[in-house]
C-alpha cells in the first residue's frame, strides 16, 4: 500500500509538473514573440514563433515520454518482478525508439561540422526521447 501511495503521488507530481510546463512555456513564448514585434530585422540564427513551438513540443514529448515508462520501473522495483510485463511491447518499442533515433544521426546534412551541430542541436529533444526511452526500455527488461 506505501509503494502504491508513493507511486501515485509520484505520477500525481509528475502531471502537476507538466502541466505547468504545458501553461507557462506558451506563455512565455507568447512573451518573448511580442517582444520580437519591435525588432525590425532580425537574426538568421534565431528561432521564428513556429520554430520555437516545435521545439517547445519537442521537448515536452521528451519529457512525457521519458515519464511514461518511469512508473513500470518503480512498479517492477517495488514487486521485484517484470510479471505481467508485455516484452513484445517493449521489444517493438525499442526496435522503433532504436531506428527513429538512428534515423536521425544517419540523416544528418554532409556539410560544415558548425552546421551538423546545429543539426543535432535542433533535434536534440527527439534524440534524447528516443535514446533515453530505449534506454529506460533495456532497464525495464
Amino acid at each position: 500500500i506505501v509503494g502504491r501511495k508513493r507511486l501515485k503521488n509520484f505520477c500525481i507530481a509528475w502531471i502537476v509538473v507538466c502541466a505547468a510546463l504545458c501553461v507557462s512555456l506558451p506563455c512565455l513564448l507568447l512573451l518573448r514573440h511580442q517582444d520580437q514585434r519591435t525588432v525590425i530585422q532580425r537574426s538568421n540564427n534565431s528561432l521564428d514563433m513556429i520554430e520555437m513551438s516545435g521545439f517547445i513540443c519537442g521537448y515536452l514529448s521528451c519529457v512525457f515520454y521519458l515519464g511514461s515508462r518511469f512508473p513500470q520501473l518503480y512498479q517492477n522495483f517495488q514487486r521485484r518482478s517484470t510479471e505481467g510485463t508485455s516484452y513484445l511491447l517493449f521489444a517493438l518499442a525499442m526496435m522503433g525508439n532504436c531506428t527513429y533515433g538512428l534515423s536521425i544521426v544517419l540523416k544528418t546534412p554532409a556539410t560544415t561540422e558548425s552546421f551538423q551541430a546545429l543539426y543535432y542541436l535542433h533535434h536534440l529533444p527527439w534524440l534524447i526521447g528516443s535514446f533515453g526511452v530505449l534506454f529506460l526500455d533495456v532497464l525495464v527488461s
